[in-house]
C-alpha cells in the first residue's frame, strides 16, 4: 500500500483548522492544535501562502484561508448558503438589467468576489471570481462598509486610495457617502473605481438580520445612468435581488 505524502496531510490539516476554527490563528495556534514544530507549520503555512491558499494579515500577523481556494471550485465561500441562494436570482437580475452581475463578501481589507454572472450578449467577458475590489470605492464595497461593522471598521483603517477623480477618500466624506447608502438601501460607484464604468450593489442579510455579503451591477456608465442619474429601474431590480436573496437566508421582509 502506497503511504501518504506527511507534508500534504499537514497542509490538509492546517486549512481544516483554519475553515473550522476562529477567522484568523496565530503561528502557535496553528502549532500547538496539530502538534508540529513551530518551524514546520511556518515552513507549511509559508508554502501555502506563496500557493493563495493561505493569507497573512499585516497588522496582527495571523493566517485566515485564501481567495486562491475559490479558483479551486470549493465550497470556502458558500458559508451561510450565500453564493448557492444567490444563483438563481443573480441569473434574474442579469436577464432583467442586460448587465455583469456580482456577489461580494468581505474578504481581510476588500471585498472578494464570490460569484459572477456574465452580461447576457454575445461579447467577450472574463470569469472574475476569486477578485477584489476595494471596499471605499466600489458600490459592493460600499454596501458593506454601510452595513459591517467589520468592513467599516477595516475601510476606515484602510488606505482609501483616489482612483479616478470622482473617487472619495477624505474620511468625514466617505462616512457621508455610507449614510446615504443605509438610507437609501443601496450604494452607486459612478467612475469612482474604473472611468467609464457605473455600477449599484445592495445589501444581502441573513436569517439573524446580519449582513454577509452584496450583490450588484456593473457596466458602462451610458447603460446604467440617464440624464447623469442611475436609472431608477436598476436600481429597483438590485434592491429586489438583494431582498430576495435575503428572504432566502432566512431574513424575511425588509
Amino acid at each position: 500500500m502506497a503511504r501518504n505524502i506527511q507534508s500534504l496531510e499537514r497542509a490538509a490539516a492546517m486549512l481544516r483548522l483554519l475553515a473550522g476554527g476562529e477567522r484568523r490563528l496565530g503561528l502557535s495556534d496553528i502549532a500547538s492544535s496539530l502538534g508540529l514544530a513551530k518551524g514546520t507549520a511556518h515552513g507549511i503555512l509559508r508554502t501555502l501562502q506563496q500557493e493563495g491558499f493561505v493569507e497573512q494579515d499585516d497588522a496582527s500577523g495571523r493566517y485566515q484561508l485564501g481567495a486562491e481556494l475559490l479558483r479551486l471550485g470549493t465550497t470556502y465561500l458558500d458559508v451561510h448558503e450565500l453564493r448557492a441562494r444567490a444563483l438563481v436570482w443573480t441569473d434574474d437580475l442579469a436577464r432583467a438589467s442586460g448587465e455583469s452581475v456580482y456577489l461580494g463578501v468581505l474578504h481581510q481589507q476588500g471585498v472578494l468576489i464570490v460569484h459572477h454572472v456574465f452580461r447576457p450578449d454575445d461579447s467577450r467577458q472574463v470569469l472574475e471570481i476569486g477578485a477584489m475590489q476595494p471596499l471605499h470605492s466600489t458600490a459592493l464595497g460600499k454596501v458593506l462598509s454601510a452595513y459591517d461593522p467589520v468592513a467599516h471598521s477595516e475601510a476606515i483603517e484602510a488606505d482609501r486610495k483616489a482612483f479616478t477623480d470622482r473617487t472619495v477618500c477624505e474620511l468625514d466624506d466617505f462616512e457621508h457617502v455610507l449614510d446615504m447608502t443605509r438610507a437609501r438601501g443601496y450604494a452607486a460607484d459612478v467612475e469612482e473605481t474604473w472611468e467609464g464604468v457605473a455600477a449599484i450593489a445592495a445589501p444581502i442579510h441573513d436569517r439573524r438580520r446580519m449582513p454577509v455579503g452584496a450583490v450588484g451591477i456593473t457596466g458602462a456608465v451610458e447603460r446604467l445612468c440617464r440624464d447623469g442619474e442611475l436609472r431608477s429601474e436598476l436600481i429597483a431590480a438590485v434592491r429586489d435581488c438583494a431582498r430576495a436573496v435575503s428572504r432566502d437566508l432566512g431574513a424575511g421582509r425588509f
